[in-house]
């Protein structure tokens, strides 16, 4: 559907887009303040020995760190009998090339984790094109203890996203940030965020944002994500409209 916005002389749209202005900063100086408040979360001390399985072998929770204080883990839904990563997590995936270097100016390692055995995540892994670390949690219990792996039976009673809600068991997605005191060696959970918390990894997201169509999501229901694929399995340009006009059919 062809758009309509109203169309107006320069000044006038310069005293529109200086109104806007006015907001976008207010939100700017409330996510500086949101995120000056997350950085003062108390924290809770992470007393597991967890192994991870990797290009490097077995690793620790501490050995991910490499010489950085700060460790930030990205929660992959690739589980043992997934034959692909999830598109959602594949689309943040996509999003990560090329920043490790820039984290690690800042004492950051970054990471992805799935239960998958390693294998088949260096396979799909070579299959992206990517270059991010990903290590297997293949055999402990760290999906679980971040909630966000759910197994048969649920009881009803399971957390994601800091609420009981009714979903189904499998693999979600997440991001969590440890702290690792040097000095003692004690690795500290200071942070996790989930569901549309993940929203920032996205940038395309926030590009399209800028644009008069937006996300263009109107027409396909729920799953807003549903016009996303796996970057090596778009057919061909405009595919986001061919899904939205099937859905809409």
């Amino acid at each position: 559907m062809p758009l309509s916005n109203k169309t107006v002389s320069p000044a006038e749209w310069l005293e529109a887009r200086k109104a806007l202005l006015v907001k976008e900063k207010e939100l700017t100086r409330l996510s500086d303040e949101i995120a000056k408040q997350r950085r003062a979360l108390p924290w809770e001390e992470v007393t597991k020995d967890y192994v991870f399985d990797g290009a490097n072998g077995k690793e620790t929770l501490s050995d991910l760190f490499k010489n950085k204080s700060q460790l930030i883990v990205y929660h992959f839904m690739l589980g043992p009998d997934d034959d692909a990563g999830c598109t959602g997590c594949s689309f943040i995936g996509d999003h990560h090339n090329g920043t490790d270097a820039h984290l690690e100016q800042r004492d950051t390692t970054w990471v992805a984790i799935s239960r998958a055995p390693y294998e088949k995540l260096a396979k799909y892994k070579e299959r992206m094109g990517w270059t991010w670390k990903w290590v297997s949690a293949d055999g402990n219990s760290f999906p679980e203890d971040m909630n966000v792996f759910f197994s048969d039976p649920l009881t009803g009673t399971e957390t994601y996203n800091y609420a009981t809600t009714n979903f189904s068991s499998g693999d979600w997605p997440g991001l969590s940030v440890f702290y690792k005191d040097k000095d003692t060696g004690k690795i500290y959970h200071t942070y996790s965020t989930y569901a549309r918390g993940l929203e920032v990894l996205v940038g395309t997201l926030k590009e399209l944002d800028f644009t008069p169509k937006g996300r263009d999501e109107e027409q396909l229901g729920r799953n807003k994500m549903a016009w996303v694929k796996r970057h090596d399995e778009y057919e061909t340009e405009g595919d986001c409209g061919k899904a939205s006009a099937t859905l809409a059919a």
